[in-house]
């Protein structure tokens, strides 16, 4: 028996799922599966591969991922929580098989492993996406979805961090090679980006993390998040695009790297910005004043 759990989110994902069972499936780890009403083969998959399945209505990340830390019927003493997308790597298997709870150093509550990010067959290894360390690891009683966020989940942990360098997570979301299903996903992501920025703005929402450069890496991009409320909308797409793709060698990442950076890194903060300007009415003020 192992000293930890996965938990997976799933919706749809015949194309991805066999991929991540079957990279883990040798650990012989509890698997549970919360499923927002898949109409696919998913819960069939699931069935093959021994995962017990639970299922609960999707509202957004963050709040899917607080039902199931509080609602899957995990025994054991550490959690991994993953999304379907994702895959062991083998690195990360040996970290996994070799894992036990009573070699964690006391006070260590999580552990970062480093995401290696694929976008059509290519890993996207320049433009600050790595290495990009996520939490995924966590003791049972002391992990949380951070609810503060409307689309971006993190898991919470009140004790102290390590980081597994070398423990590589591969994430590819094969959906996301047509570019209409990429723009469609993301233009929903940016409703819910554009409201939570407002309400930030207006302080209905305060950050979960404390933000510090020098801290652990949901520190970091804490700091660096409250940085970026500050820059002018519209403005701040093409210094970040810059920024990415030129300072931080996007330009490296080839064809993929250009579709990938220019997509994520422009267009879609691009989105959020027009759509705060028009949910807080500046369009508007602005055309009056003319």
């Amino acid at each position: 028996m192992t000293d930890f759990s996965f938990i997976i989110l799933s919706f749809n994902e015949e194309l991805h799922l066999p991929r991540l069972l079957n990279s883990l499936r040798e650990l012989k780890a509890p698997v549970f599966l919360i499923d927002s009403g898949s109409t696919d083969a998913t819960l069939q998959i699931a069935a093959e591969f021994g995962a017990t399945v639970l299922s609960h209505p999707f509202e957004n990340h963050p709040k899917q991922w607080d039902w199931a830390l509080k609602n899957a019927p995990v025994t054991t003493p550490w959690v991994i929580g993953l999304d379907s997308d994702h895959i062991i790597s083998p690195e990360l298997f040996v970290r996994l098989k070799n894992f036990r709870a009573q070699d964690v150093p006391e006070g260590v509550s999580g552990i970062y492993f480093n995401r290696k990010n694929y976008f059509k067959g290519r890993w996207i290894r320049h433009g600050g996406y790595f290495p990009r360390y996520l939490l995924k690891m966590f003791r049972k009683s002391d992990g949380s979805s951070d609810l503060n966020e409307n689309m971006d989940h993190r898991f919470l942990v009140s004790g102290r961090t390590i980081i597994w360098k070398d423990g590589y997570l591969y994430e590819e979301n094969l959906k996301e090679n047509s570019i209409s299903f990429w723009i469609a996903k993301h233009n929903r992501y940016s409703d819910l980006v554009a409201r939570e920025e407002i309400e930030r703005r207006e302080k209905l929402r305060v950050q979960s993390v404390k933000p510090a450069f020098w801290g652990n890496p949901d520190q970091r991009i804490a700091w660096l998040k409250k940085k970026w409320w500050n820059f002018p909308l519209f403005l701040r797409p093409f210094i970040y695009f810059f920024y990415r793709y030129i300072i931080q060698l996007g330009i490296l990442d080839g064809r993929e790297g250009l579709i990938f950076h220019f997509l994520q890194g422009f267009w879609f903060r691009m989105v959020v910005d027009i759509k705060i300007a028009e949910l807080t009415g500046k369009f508007r003020e602005e055309a009056e004043k003319k």
